[in-house]
């Protein structure tokens, strides 16, 4: 693609997004909407549509070379990304659940379930790739170190003599056995080739008819191969037959288009240098040319205000402070008495005493009491029915501080922009001079201020000088309300690489496996609006957990900005059967990230950081590298070990209650933009307590048992993916069938163990069947009905299960939406149902 077509994306990214400006943000505010599943639908069609916004600016930022067209495609992304966040928590507090299905609104609008997919951005680590390559070759370093002094451990003890003889005497054999083999191997060819010359001698074939019969049997092998190649590529373009990626012509295609990609990527670092040099060259040329006659005409004016107001109310007027806009204040359009008055008011209101003041209380006292009274009329008419309040839409600080101005300034500038011209899309001079002339401006405007500041305070010292002291008094008061607690610091004297190398020699700080949140395989659920008209619950696939890993986990930790905003998650459990892909996507994670992996997990943790005191060095320390290194991803594996009411002997001695205690008191620590995320894996959390579990993990992801199309497509990637060749002989669909129950990793499992270097140098006479891979898989457990019930039991015990029971009993009772009603169930109508009984 061109830049013309990305332009054509990006401009097409921004008519939706005006299409969604004028739903966010009305210009006549709409009626609250009474129906909950109208509210809900017009959330989730929000939600699909700017995930779609968000897929193409995002590929718009990836491959747009023109700098400061990416500035501005940045502001939108992060805001689009920020508002998907808000989105999707707006759906779980209306409808009380982790997962949600779009199948009805991909039909309406038209769109695959590969438009929905959640795209993870390239810059979460393109842009940090240099820090992040610095930081891979110190944890490389101290690995090297740590595995050097292991290896020197191990083999201090010296070698016996015997020892070295059975190695000098199995690695003679071992050379021996080769010069056997190779001497045999020569004979039976000297042997075969001596029948070949025999055979030749006995009858001579004139040249021409030998040259005609290789000729026919040359054409036939070329015609049988071109005929079995257009069959392969009708049967894949039918999608009866999976493509051989060892042979797929697309291979080389997506090749080309990948470093066609990675060229448009080295472009746009060049052009970023270039702009750079650009910024610091032309704010340097505009200080130095216009700079002082900038200052000397803020001079003039400020100077002409003083006499003005001079003249108007007989004094001299207070300069505003720098918190206020400075000088801006003063060219407002305002008359010099509004601005005096304005001045006058904000002085009596921070420092001014007596009558007024005590008017000022009791109207102030009146007008609560009155709001008091108001407030609480209109909260008694949201709790007796919410049905005629309604919903609306919140508002989101993504739409009006990122997003609209953004579009605003697209519309006026780039949208009508001809750039024809610019070929190599370089940055605009013109733009660039604007920007650093404001900012020359703005900091003239700063120098000046100072000196003028000073220029007023000889004018009033020498007209007038009690007034100055009174005000000297005043801003002293001011000074002396900033206070501010500060954490205590228990490695002041400490540099951050020597605490890194501390958590790397204590295995607290790991190096996560690569691994991509594409390789998390999952099929999309196509009927869960049919399964929910037939009154049941769908049960989630994996396509819903990774689009929940990269919603909760992914997206708030990327983007400094969109965590300072979005809702915070601080603490993420990732829950279900063993096989299932938890530390799979934990890793993953961090891969798409770039981020930092620490391990605090109590049997990690035990030897290192010892009782109390080592808890907290621990927690410091992972606060303290990790808000400074982010984004960081910590993780404690079992967790629900930590919430067990009764352990077992072999688990007391870790101790994981120490770590249970310290973690309420560290998470309110994390604020927002430290893009620090707490990951719990655990493959039985209905042993723990369920309340305390779910105050330190916000939200969880439930991964269930694969369903039927999850394991096809398990079966049909992973068998190409690891050298096999998919043929009609190969019954995957049976395979799939029997999969039944059985997790993904078991499944993972039985095709690398099936599909050995002697299998495959077999599979060209001896092609894969079903049964080859039968006896690997039935050793292992599957996942019984029993496991799943009681992760279905414990999923309803926790805050969020427990609403979204009420609100289905609320719904099949027709009662309404299942909010503020449920109260009333819960509390006086069961007691009031049981007296009834003792009477009758």
């Amino acid at each position: 693609m061109s830049h013309i077509s990305y332009n054509k994306q990006w401009q097409d990214a921004q008519i939706a997004m005006v299409d969604m400006l004028a739903i966010e943000t009305p210009e006549q505010p709409r009626p609250p909407e009474t129906d909950t599943n109208a509210a809900f639908q017009l959330v989730a069609t929000m939600f699909v549509k700017y995930v779609q916004i968000f897929r193409k600016l995002e590929q718009c930022y990836d491959q747009i070379v023109h700098p400061q067209k990416r500035r501005l495609i940045r502001t939108v992304l992060d805001g689009c990304m920020g508002r998907v966040l808000e989105l999707k928590h707006e759906m779980i507090s209306m409808d009380f659940s982790e997962y949600h299905y779009f199948d009805d609104i991909l039909a309406d609008l038209k769109l695959t379930p590969n438009d929905l997919e959640i795209p993870i951005p390239n810059y979460f680590v393109l842009e940090r790739a240099q820090a992040i390559e610095k930081r891979e070759r110190l944890l490389g370093q101290i690995l090297a170190r740590m595995t050097l002094d292991n290896e020197n451990q191990e083999t201090s003890g010296i070698m016996t003599m015997d020892d070295a003889i059975r190695i000098i005497q199995s690695h003679e054999r071992a050379r021996q056995g080769r010069l056997r083999a190779k001497q045999i191997g020569e004979l039976r060819l000297n042997d075969q080739r001596a029948r070949q010359r025999a055979n030749m001698g006995e009858s001579k074939m004139d040249k021409i008819i030998a040259a005609t019969i290789i000729q026919k049997y040359y054409r036939r092998y070329v015609v049988q191969r071109e005929v079995k190649k257009f069959r392969e590529e009708e049967y894949m373009f039918l999608g009866m037959a999976m493509p051989t990626f060892h042979k797929d012509p697309l291979k080389r295609l997506l090749a080309d288009v990948r470093a066609h990609e990675d060229e448009r990527r080295k472009r746009q670092e060049k052009h970023e240098i270039t702009y750079q040099q650009a910024l610091i060259a032309t704010r340097e040329k505009i200080k130095q040319t216009e700079g002082p006659d900038m200052k000397e005409r803020l001079q003039e004016q400020i100077r002409q205000w003083f006499i003005e107001c001079r003249n108007v109310s007989q004094k001299f007027p207070d300069f505003p402070d720098e918190d206020d806009g400075g000088s801006n204040k003063i060219f407002e359009k305002k008359t010099v008495e509004e601005l005096q008055e304005e001045l006058d008011a904000k002085l009596e209101s921070k420092g001014g005493k007596g009558g007024k003041g005590d008017k000022k209380g009791k109207k102030g006292k009146k007008g609560k009491k009155e709001k008091k009274g108001k407030k609480g009329k209109k909260g008694k008419k949201k709790k007796k029915g919410d049905d005629e309040e309604g919903w609306t839409l919140p508002e989101s600080q993504f739409v009006t501080e990122m997003i609209k101005p953004s579009t605003q300034t697209y519309q006026s500038f780039w949208e009508t922009r001809d750039e024809a011209h610019n070929f190599e899309q370089n940055h605009d001079n013109e733009i660039v001079k604007e920007e650093k002339r404001t900012e020359v401006v703005e900091e003239i405007r700063i120098e000046v201020d100072a000196l003028m500041r000073e220029e007023l305070k000889n004018l009033k010292a020498a007209i007038d000088k009690t007034k100055e002291k009174k005000k000297k008094k005043k801003k002293k008061k001011k000074k002396a309300k900033k206070k501010k607690k500060k954490e205590k610091d228990l490695t002041p004297d400490r540099t951050m690489e020597s605490l890194y190398e501390e958590l790397v020699m204590n295995r607290i700080i790991i190096r996560p496996p690569k691994v991509a949140l594409s390789d998390f395989l999952g099929d999309f659920n196509y009927l869960p609006s049919l399964i929910r008209q037939a009154k049941h619950e769908p049960m989630p696939t994996m396509y819903d957990v990774k689009q929940l890993t990269a919603l909760y986990g992914i997206l708030p930790l990327g983007s400094e900005k969109v965590h300072e905003i979005a809702p915070q998650v601080k603490g993420l459990l990732i829950c279900g059967p063993r096989g299932c892909g938890k530390h799979m996507l934990l890793h993953a994670i961090c891969n798409e990230l770039g981020a930092n992996l620490f391990d605090i997990t109590p049997q990690n943790i035990y030897e290192t950081y010892r009782e109390k005191e080592g808890i907290k060095m621990l927690m410091h320390l992972c606060s303290k590298v990790g808000k400074n290194l982010p984004p960081t991803v910590i993780y404690i594996g079992d967790c629900e070990k930590l919430f067990k009411k009764k352990l077992k002997p072999e688990e007391k001695q870790f101790e994981p209650k120490r770590l249970a205690k310290a973690l309420p008191k560290w998470l309110k620590t994390i604020k927002p933009g430290d893009r620090v995320l707490l990951v719990g894996i655990s493959h039985e959390p209905y042993q723990g307590v369920v309340k305390p579990m779910m105050k330190i993990f916000q939200r969880a992801i439930l991964l269930p048992r694969p369903e039927y199309g999850t394991r096809l497509l398990l079966w049909k990637t992973l068998i190409s993916k690891y050298g096999g060749i998919i043929t009609p002989a190969l019954d995957i669909t049976s395979l799939a069938k029997l999969s039944d129950s059985y997790a993904p990793g078991h499944i993972h499992n039985t095709i690398v163990e099936t599909l050995t270097e002697r299998r495959l140098a077999k599979m060209a006479k001896h092609p894969l069947q079903a049964t080859d891979f039968i006896p690997g898989l039935a050793h292992h457990n599957a996942i019984y009905k029993e496991e799943e019930d009681a992760y279905k039991s414990w999923w309803k015990k926790t805050p969020l299960g427990k609403k979204r029971e009420r609100f289905l009993e609320d719904l099949e009772s027709g009662e309404g939406d299942g909010k503020g009603k449920k109260d009333k169930k819960g509390g006086k109508g069961k007691k009031g149902g049981k007296g009834k009984k003792k009477k009758k």
